[in-house]
Protein backbone atom coordinates (compact mmCIF):
# COMPACT_ATOMS: atom_id res chain seq x y z
CA UNK A 1 0.00 0.00 0.00
CA UNK A 2 2.77 2.38 0.53
CA UNK A 3 4.46 1.88 -2.22
CA UNK A 4 1.37 2.29 -4.62
CA UNK A 5 0.70 5.68 -2.66
CA UNK A 6 4.32 7.04 -3.40
CA UNK A 7 3.85 5.65 -7.08
CA UNK A 8 0.71 8.31 -7.41
CA UNK A 9 2.41 10.52 -5.52
CA UNK A 10 5.10 10.10 -8.16
CA UNK A 11 2.99 10.06 -11.24
CA UNK A 12 0.73 13.27 -9.70
CA UNK A 13 4.52 14.97 -9.38
CA UNK A 14 5.65 14.71 -12.93
CA UNK A 15 1.96 15.58 -14.30
CA UNK A 16 2.53 18.84 -12.41
CA UNK A 17 6.12 19.43 -13.80
CA UNK A 18 4.98 18.78 -17.27
CA UNK A 19 1.99 21.15 -17.01
CA UNK A 20 3.95 23.91 -15.62
CA UNK A 21 6.48 23.13 -18.56
CA UNK A 22 4.12 23.05 -21.01
CA UNK A 23 2.31 26.46 -19.97
CA UNK A 24 5.59 27.69 -19.73
CA UNK A 25 6.18 26.55 -23.43
CA UNK A 26 2.54 27.77 -24.14
CA UNK A 27 3.21 31.05 -22.51
CA UNK A 28 6.41 32.06 -24.16
CA UNK A 29 5.06 31.15 -27.27
CA UNK A 30 8.16 28.48 -28.52
CA UNK A 31 7.59 25.92 -31.12
CA UNK A 32 9.53 22.33 -30.00
CA UNK A 33 11.20 21.08 -33.37
CA UNK A 34 10.72 23.82 -35.42
CA UNK A 35 13.15 26.66 -36.86
CA UNK A 36 12.03 30.40 -36.35
CA UNK A 37 13.69 32.83 -38.04
CA UNK A 38 14.04 36.17 -36.74
CA UNK A 39 13.63 39.65 -38.06
CA UNK A 40 14.58 43.68 -36.88
CA UNK A 41 11.94 46.33 -37.02
CA UNK A 42 12.85 49.98 -36.57
CA UNK A 43 10.06 52.42 -34.63
CA UNK A 44 10.06 56.19 -33.47
CA UNK A 45 8.58 54.25 -30.44
CA UNK A 46 7.29 51.27 -29.10
CA UNK A 47 4.40 52.81 -26.97
CA UNK A 48 4.08 49.99 -24.89
CA UNK A 49 5.11 46.66 -26.92
CA UNK A 50 7.64 44.34 -25.01
CA UNK A 51 9.50 41.42 -25.05
CA UNK A 52 6.59 38.42 -25.67
CA UNK A 53 4.28 39.79 -27.03
CA UNK A 54 2.52 38.51 -30.15
CA UNK A 55 3.52 39.25 -33.72
CA UNK A 56 0.43 38.47 -35.43
CA UNK A 57 -0.16 38.20 -39.50
CA UNK A 58 -3.87 39.08 -40.83
CA UNK A 59 -4.94 38.52 -37.22
CA UNK A 60 -2.96 34.92 -37.23
CA UNK A 61 -0.36 34.63 -34.43
CA UNK A 62 3.24 33.86 -36.50
CA UNK A 63 5.48 34.84 -33.92
CA UNK A 64 6.13 36.61 -30.57
CA UNK A 65 8.85 39.95 -29.87
CA UNK A 66 12.27 38.42 -28.71
CA UNK A 67 13.62 41.65 -27.48
CA UNK A 68 13.86 45.51 -27.75
CA UNK A 69 16.31 47.88 -27.52
CA UNK A 70 17.71 51.25 -27.94
CA UNK A 71 19.73 52.11 -31.66
CA UNK A 72 21.52 55.19 -32.80
CA UNK A 73 19.24 57.87 -34.05
CA UNK A 74 16.72 58.28 -31.45
CA UNK A 75 15.85 54.88 -33.09
CA UNK A 76 14.17 52.00 -31.20
CA UNK A 77 14.41 48.14 -32.63
CA UNK A 78 12.40 45.26 -31.94
CA UNK A 79 13.32 41.44 -32.72
CA UNK A 80 10.78 39.71 -34.11
CA UNK A 81 10.94 35.89 -34.09
CA UNK A 82 8.66 34.50 -36.59
CA UNK A 83 7.39 30.86 -36.85
CA UNK A 84 9.10 28.58 -39.62
CA UNK A 85 6.46 27.83 -42.30
CA UNK A 86 5.00 31.53 -42.15
CA UNK A 87 5.36 33.52 -45.62
CA UNK A 88 5.78 36.94 -44.49
CA UNK A 89 4.20 39.93 -46.93
CA UNK A 90 6.54 41.08 -50.07
CA UNK A 91 7.40 43.93 -48.70
CA UNK A 92 6.34 43.83 -44.56
CA UNK A 93 5.92 46.64 -42.62
CA UNK A 94 5.42 46.42 -38.47
CA UNK A 95 2.74 48.05 -36.37
CA UNK A 96 2.45 47.94 -32.92
CA UNK A 97 -0.71 48.77 -31.23
CA UNK A 98 -3.23 47.80 -28.09
CA UNK A 99 -4.66 44.25 -28.77
CA UNK A 100 -7.33 44.45 -26.04
CA UNK A 101 -8.57 47.01 -23.16
CA UNK A 102 -6.21 45.74 -20.28
CA UNK A 103 -2.75 46.96 -21.73
CA UNK A 104 -2.21 43.87 -23.91
CA UNK A 105 0.09 44.67 -27.33
CA UNK A 106 0.68 43.16 -30.44
CA UNK A 107 3.54 43.50 -33.51
CA UNK A 108 0.84 43.35 -36.94
CA UNK A 109 2.46 42.39 -40.19
CA UNK A 110 1.32 44.15 -43.04
CA UNK A 111 2.33 44.60 -46.84
CA UNK A 112 3.71 48.19 -47.94
CA UNK A 113 0.76 48.55 -50.22
CA UNK A 114 -1.81 47.44 -47.65
CA UNK A 115 -1.07 50.01 -44.86
CA UNK A 116 -3.95 52.06 -42.91
CA UNK A 117 -5.18 55.25 -44.41
CA UNK A 118 -3.02 57.44 -42.03
CA UNK A 119 -0.68 60.00 -42.60
CA UNK A 120 1.35 59.51 -38.99
CA UNK A 121 1.22 55.62 -39.85
CA UNK A 122 2.24 56.39 -43.46
CA UNK A 123 4.96 58.97 -42.34
CA UNK A 124 6.41 56.89 -39.69
CA UNK A 125 6.65 53.65 -41.99
CA UNK A 126 8.42 56.07 -44.67
CA UNK A 127 11.11 56.95 -41.90
CA UNK A 128 12.12 53.83 -41.09
CA UNK A 129 13.89 50.99 -43.05
CA UNK A 130 17.54 51.56 -43.09
CA UNK A 131 18.03 47.37 -44.37
CA UNK A 132 15.01 46.47 -41.32
CA UNK A 133 11.33 46.55 -41.51
CA UNK A 134 10.08 49.80 -41.29
CA UNK A 135 8.03 49.99 -38.09
CA UNK A 136 4.80 52.55 -36.95
CA UNK A 137 3.01 52.54 -33.19
CA UNK A 138 -0.37 53.38 -32.84
CA UNK A 139 -1.86 54.98 -29.74
CA UNK A 140 -3.08 52.79 -26.91
CA UNK A 141 -6.00 53.30 -25.17
CA UNK A 142 -4.95 55.49 -22.85
CA UNK A 143 -4.19 57.93 -25.07
CA UNK A 144 -7.04 57.78 -26.79
CA UNK A 145 -8.93 58.34 -23.76
CA UNK A 146 -7.00 61.43 -22.73
CA UNK A 147 -7.26 62.60 -26.24
CA UNK A 148 -10.75 62.31 -26.27
CA UNK A 149 -11.39 63.71 -22.74
CA UNK A 150 -9.41 66.75 -23.94
CA UNK A 151 -11.70 67.27 -26.69
CA UNK A 152 -14.87 66.69 -24.74
CA UNK A 153 -13.04 69.63 -22.52
CA UNK A 154 -12.58 71.76 -25.31
CA UNK A 155 -16.46 70.75 -26.76
CA UNK A 156 -17.34 71.69 -23.18
CA UNK A 157 -15.58 75.23 -23.27
CA UNK A 158 -17.49 75.60 -26.65
CA UNK A 159 -20.85 74.81 -25.27
CA UNK A 160 -20.83 77.29 -22.82
CA UNK A 161 -18.92 80.30 -24.51
CA UNK A 162 -21.71 79.88 -27.04
CA UNK A 163 -24.13 79.57 -24.41
CA UNK A 164 -22.72 82.76 -22.53
CA UNK A 165 -22.79 84.24 -25.92
CA UNK A 166 -26.33 83.31 -27.29
CA UNK A 167 -28.40 84.73 -24.47
CA UNK A 168 -32.65 85.51 -25.00
CA UNK A 169 -31.41 88.73 -26.86
CA UNK A 170 -28.89 87.41 -29.25
CA UNK A 171 -31.79 85.14 -30.37
CA UNK A 172 -34.12 87.35 -30.68
CA UNK A 173 -31.64 89.09 -32.66
CA UNK A 174 -31.19 85.87 -34.64
CA UNK A 175 -34.24 84.91 -35.51
CA UNK A 176 -34.60 88.67 -37.04
CA UNK A 177 -31.45 88.10 -38.86
CA UNK A 178 -33.05 84.74 -40.33
CA UNK A 179 -36.33 86.31 -40.93
CA UNK A 180 -34.54 88.97 -42.77
CA UNK A 181 -32.51 87.15 -44.85
CA UNK A 182 -35.98 85.06 -45.96
CA UNK A 183 -37.16 88.20 -47.23
CA UNK A 184 -34.04 89.13 -49.04
CA UNK A 185 -34.31 85.65 -50.59
CA UNK A 186 -37.67 86.01 -51.52
CA UNK A 187 -36.43 89.16 -53.20
CA UNK A 188 -33.58 87.61 -54.85
CA UNK A 189 -35.82 84.83 -55.76
CA UNK A 190 -38.51 87.30 -57.49
CA UNK A 191 -35.43 89.27 -59.44
CA UNK A 192 -34.02 86.27 -60.50
CA UNK A 193 -37.93 85.21 -61.62
CA UNK A 194 -37.46 88.66 -63.60
CA UNK A 195 -34.37 88.43 -65.33
CA UNK A 196 -35.18 85.26 -66.09
CA UNK A 197 -36.51 86.83 -69.66
CA UNK A 198 -33.21 89.19 -70.05
CA UNK A 199 -30.91 86.45 -69.53
CA UNK A 200 -33.32 84.32 -71.80
CA UNK A 201 -32.36 87.12 -74.37
CA UNK A 202 -28.81 87.59 -73.55
CA UNK A 203 -28.62 83.96 -74.27
CA UNK A 204 -30.07 84.39 -77.37
CA UNK A 205 -28.21 87.54 -78.60
CA UNK A 206 -24.76 85.14 -77.75
CA UNK A 207 -25.90 82.72 -79.77
CA UNK A 208 -26.62 85.02 -82.18
CA UNK A 209 -23.39 86.28 -81.64
CA UNK A 210 -21.73 82.97 -81.96
CA UNK A 211 -23.02 82.27 -85.39
CA UNK A 212 -22.13 85.71 -86.77
CA UNK A 213 -18.57 84.22 -85.34
CA UNK A 214 -18.33 81.47 -86.78
CA UNK A 215 -19.55 82.84 -89.79
CA UNK A 216 -16.42 85.27 -89.31
CA UNK A 217 -14.43 82.52 -88.71
CA UNK A 218 -15.73 80.40 -92.33
CA UNK A 219 -14.99 83.77 -94.17
CA UNK A 220 -11.74 84.24 -92.31
CA UNK A 221 -10.43 80.73 -93.58
CA UNK A 222 -11.95 81.32 -97.03
CA UNK A 223 -9.94 84.42 -97.37
CA UNK A 224 -6.91 82.92 -95.64
CA UNK A 225 -7.48 80.60 -98.17
CA UNK A 226 -7.91 82.70 -101.45
CA UNK A 227 -4.48 84.49 -99.46
CA UNK A 228 -2.80 80.98 -99.78
CA UNK A 229 -3.78 80.57 -103.31
CA UNK A 230 -2.76 84.05 -104.32
CA UNK A 231 0.61 83.71 -102.75
CA UNK A 232 0.96 80.29 -104.54
CA UNK A 233 0.19 81.89 -107.89
CA UNK A 234 2.28 85.27 -107.77
CA UNK A 235 -0.50 87.59 -107.11
CA UNK A 236 0.22 88.30 -103.49
CA UNK A 237 4.41 89.41 -104.82
CA UNK A 238 2.39 91.64 -107.57
CA UNK A 239 0.10 93.15 -105.19
CA UNK A 240 3.00 93.75 -102.58
CA UNK A 241 5.32 95.04 -105.61
CA UNK A 242 1.96 97.42 -106.66
CA UNK A 243 2.08 98.35 -103.18
CA UNK A 244 5.95 99.31 -102.90
CA UNK A 245 5.33 101.34 -106.41
CA UNK A 246 2.21 103.02 -104.21
CA UNK A 247 4.36 103.37 -101.76
CA UNK A 248 7.37 105.40 -103.47
CA UNK A 249 4.83 107.04 -105.78
CA UNK A 250 3.08 108.50 -102.18
CA UNK A 251 6.58 109.27 -101.27
CA UNK A 252 6.79 111.91 -104.47
CA UNK A 253 3.84 113.26 -103.51
CA UNK A 254 4.80 114.16 -100.33
CA UNK A 255 8.09 115.55 -101.66
CA UNK A 256 6.10 117.76 -103.96
CA UNK A 257 3.59 118.65 -101.65
CA UNK A 258 6.59 119.52 -99.30
CA UNK A 259 8.06 121.48 -102.12
CA UNK A 260 4.54 123.51 -102.82
CA UNK A 261 4.25 124.29 -99.22
CA UNK A 262 8.18 125.97 -99.32
CA UNK A 263 7.17 127.64 -101.97
CA UNK A 264 3.77 129.13 -100.65
CA UNK A 265 6.12 129.94 -97.64
CA UNK A 266 8.47 131.87 -99.57
CA UNK A 267 5.70 133.36 -101.53
CA UNK A 268 3.63 133.86 -98.18
CA UNK A 269 4.47 137.86 -98.23
CA UNK A 270 2.67 138.32 -101.90
CA UNK A 271 -0.55 136.12 -101.04
CA UNK A 272 -0.92 138.71 -97.94
CA UNK A 273 -0.79 141.02 -99.64
CA UNK A 274 -3.28 139.19 -102.61
CA UNK A 275 -5.63 138.48 -99.95
CA UNK A 276 -5.45 142.36 -98.54
CA UNK A 277 -6.27 143.20 -101.87
CA UNK A 278 -8.95 140.73 -102.53
CA UNK A 279 -10.65 141.71 -99.16
CA UNK A 280 -10.36 145.35 -99.89
CA UNK A 281 -12.27 144.43 -103.32
CA UNK A 282 -15.09 142.30 -101.21
CA UNK A 283 -15.24 144.88 -98.89
CA UNK A 284 -16.00 147.98 -101.40
CA UNK A 285 -18.14 145.71 -103.65
CA UNK A 286 -19.85 144.69 -100.05
CA UNK A 287 -20.54 148.67 -99.25
CA UNK A 288 -21.61 149.25 -102.74
CA UNK A 289 -18.41 151.41 -103.73
CA UNK A 290 -17.38 151.15 -107.77
CA UNK A 291 -18.48 150.31 -110.45
CA UNK A 292 -18.52 146.45 -109.57
CA UNK A 293 -20.69 147.38 -106.47
CA UNK A 294 -23.29 149.28 -107.89
CA UNK A 295 -23.53 146.62 -110.78
CA UNK A 296 -23.86 143.89 -107.58
CA UNK A 297 -26.29 146.28 -105.61
CA UNK A 298 -28.45 148.04 -108.22
CA UNK A 299 -31.44 146.22 -109.41
CA UNK A 300 -32.24 148.44 -111.99
CA UNK A 301 -29.25 147.37 -114.12
CA UNK A 302 -30.37 144.20 -114.26
CA UNK A 303 -34.06 145.64 -115.22
CA UNK A 304 -32.60 147.19 -118.09
CA UNK A 305 -29.98 144.60 -119.10
CA UNK A 306 -33.16 141.92 -119.34
CA UNK A 307 -35.38 144.76 -121.51
CA UNK A 308 -32.54 144.64 -123.64
CA UNK A 309 -31.80 141.71 -123.69
CA UNK A 310 -36.07 141.33 -125.06
CA UNK A 311 -35.23 144.01 -127.45
CA UNK A 312 -31.96 142.68 -128.88
CA UNK A 313 -34.10 139.37 -129.43
CA UNK A 314 -37.05 140.95 -130.90
CA UNK A 315 -34.38 142.76 -133.10
CA UNK A 316 -32.65 139.49 -134.32
CA UNK A 317 -36.19 137.88 -134.75
CA UNK A 318 -37.24 140.96 -137.10
CA UNK A 319 -34.17 140.85 -139.20
CA UNK A 320 -35.07 136.82 -139.43
CA UNK A 321 -38.43 137.96 -141.12
CA UNK A 322 -37.70 141.29 -142.82
CA UNK A 323 -33.66 140.69 -144.00
CA UNK A 324 -34.26 143.50 -146.64
CA UNK A 325 -35.81 145.78 -144.41
CA UNK A 326 -31.63 146.09 -143.02
CA UNK A 327 -29.92 145.12 -145.45
CA UNK A 328 -29.32 145.97 -149.42
CA UNK A 329 -27.37 143.52 -151.70
CA UNK A 330 -26.40 144.67 -155.33
CA UNK A 331 -24.28 143.10 -157.53
CA UNK A 332 -22.59 145.47 -159.74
Amino acid sequence: MKRENEFAVGLVVIAAFAIVVGGALWLSGAHLGRTEAVYTARFRTVGGLSAGDPVVLRGVRVGRVEAIRLASGNWVEADLKIYAGVQAPPKPAVIAASASLFGEWAASLVALDQLPNDPNIKQAIAEGGGGKWPGATLPDIGQLTAQASRIATDIAAVANRVQTAFDSEAVIELRRSIKDFGQVADRLAKVTNEQADVIGSVGSNLRQGSDVLAKAATTLQATLGRVDTATNQGQLATILNNSAATSANLRTASQDFRDLMDAAHKNQASLVRVLTAADSVMSRIANRNGTLGLLVSDSSLYRETTLTMIQLRQLLSDIQANPRKYFSFSVF
